[in-house]
């Protein structure tokens, strides 16, 4: 099996999702650049419970399968190109977990009213405009909503995390889930207050030069 280690961590963290009641039944993907010429994604229509290595499909940036005998997810082109657009991402989560939802059905920004959340998103977190599942005009929506951030909302879909590391997207997913659920509950309490742009930017800066044991 080609790149058997990172097909591994995809196929855990597929279960993981799971167990977390993130994605439920076979919807929502995940991938991870391998190289420049490479990445994994999983298979469509396969519960996550039950996913392995094996399931996992190797992509080249062409779109031809190089190894794996699944037909890979509908959201190939999504990944495809922001990997090609942004060259710092090397992990990508789609999920579909409710309140995340909420604010995609509603075509709704989450916004930067929780510390956390500023931190590793980046501020708000903005809406892609709809387009079809699988359409190269949904994963354009995406990559301007993503411009600056670490996560998009996909509008009635659910939502999207780019990071460096699959742990890292996993994480910023669990954040912005929380925050959304936090967002929904203080709207019934006279609703949320932003945070100014200064300390956006105060805090973005802070996670990601100072934050953690360096």
């Amino acid at each position: 099996m080609l790149f058997e280690e990172i097909r591994n961590e995809i196929a855990n963290l597929g279960r993981v999702i799971a167990a977390s009641g993130f994605n439920l039944g076979t919807w929502g993907n995940i991938s991870a650049r391998i190289d420049d010429d490479h990445f994994a994604i999983t298979p469509s229509g396969i519960a996550y419970e039950t996913i392995t290595a094996d399931d996992i499909v190797v992509i080249d940036f062409a779109g031809k399968i190089v190894d794996g005998n699944k037909k890979p997810s509908i959201e190939l082109p999504l990944h495809s190109m922001i990997y090609k657009s942004k060259k710092n991402v090397n992990a990508i989560v789609h999920t579909h977990s409710v309140c995340c939802t909420a604010f995609a059905i509603a075509r709704k920004p989450i916004p930067a009213v929780c510390e956390d959340m500023i931190q590793i998103v980046g501020g708000q977190v903005n809406v892609a405009e709809y387009f079809l599942p699988g359409s190269q005009e949904l994963a354009l929506s995406a990559i301007t909503a993503l411009k600056g951030k670490t996560a998009c909302i996909l509008a009635n879909h659910g939502l999207l995390t780019a990071a460096d590391t699959l742990d890292e997207a996993y994480k910023i997913s669990q954040i912005v889930e929380k925050s959304a659920q936090s967002v929904i509950y203080a709207n019934s309490m006279g609703g949320a207050v932003e945070l100014s742009q200064s300390d956006i930017d105060f805090m973005r800066n802070f996670y990601l030069n100072k934050y953690g044991q360096r």
